[in-house]
């Protein structure tokens, strides 16, 4: 039988993350509401999404590319907060929170989601081991 994605750890950790996104854009000015926000927020939303549409998928190989998806959308997000940073979106402030406690948690969680859907990819390439009934 096959697994629900909402038993992956990788999926589990996608929510957590755009939780914490959605918690940091929250203080991002105005303006940007329906901008660089949006953008991040579409980011995160993208990388648990993937994984769950991938592994509703009836194939390894369709899984595999919306992994390969969600690993894209995790250097889109990546991308999106260091211009959020560098544009001065966050006060030194806030910016010195989000970096002691929220940015470096998202760190270690994209890296985390990064290297665990590489590792679910390459497990869904190998072939499957074969048994035999005695």
């Amino acid at each position: 039988m096959k697994k629900s994605f909402k038993d992956l750890q990788v999926w589990k950790k996608s929510i957590d993350l755009a939780e914490a996104i959605y918690k940091a854009t929250e203080d991002f000015p105005k303006r940007e509401h329906f901008g660089l926000a949006v953008q991040i927020r579409k980011s995160v939303v993208s990388i648990a999404s993937n994984i769950a549409e991938g592994s509703a998928r009836d194939g390894n190989k369709e899984f595999q590319q919306f992994l390969l998806i969600a690993r894209g959308s995790s250097a889109e997000l990546q991308t999106q907060m260091l211009i959020a940073m560098r544009v001065g979106y966050l006060t030194k402030d806030v910016y010195k929170i989000l970096t002691k406690d929220v940015y470096k948690i998202l760190s270690l969680r994209l890296n985390e989601i990064g290297k665990m859907l590489q590792g679910l990819k390459q497990s869904l390439a190998a072939p499957a081991l074969l048994t035999t009934i005695d």
